[in-house]
């Protein structure tokens, strides 16, 4: 595999994780690095995608709310609900939980939806995004992780 393909093929899995679509990058992530590939590289192509399709859910979540009870609509209204309660109590600090499993991409829609302002939004995610992926390639690296 080309050094092309493998950052890009990095960088495409982060970005569909980060979209409502069920993907997981931490595959991605272990596999490219047991497979040779740096690690930091590894984990800015992740961080870098994974943030880009945050901002894709923010730009939707500008104009999407109307559409919220649609049966279409890309969030379950419990979890819409949730995510809302999470940035409702803690405003735009809640994004540095958009990285997690479940709640992060209906986080970063709600932040669309209430203008959450794009600066702080690239900030706060960005630095959450970064955390999860550089915390996993260490664990690989230097514990083990993923070598089953």
């Amino acid at each position: 595999m080309s050094a092309l393909a493998a950052y890009a093929s990095m960088f495409a899995s982060a970005f569909l994780a980060a979209t409502i679509l069920p993907f997981q990058s931490e595959v991605v992530l272990i596999g490219l690095q047991l497979d040779g590939w740096p690690w930091g590289w590894l984990v800015l192509a992740a961080t870098a995608g994974n943030v880009l399709g945050a901002v894709v859910n923010w730009a939707l979540g500008l104009g999407i709310e109307r559409f919220k009870h649609r049966r279409w609509f890309p969030v379950d209204a419990k979890t819409y609900a949730r995510a809302e309660a999470w940035y409702r109590r803690w405003g735009i600090w809640s994004l540095l939980l958009a990285w997690t499993p479940w709640l992060g991409d209906p986080l970063t829609v709600v932040a669309g939806v209430l203008r959450a302002p794009i600066v702080p939004f690239l900030l706060l995610v960005t630095a959450g995004k970064l955390a999860r992926y550089l915390l996993l390639a260490i664990g690989v690296a230097y514990f083990g992780w993923g070598a089953g």
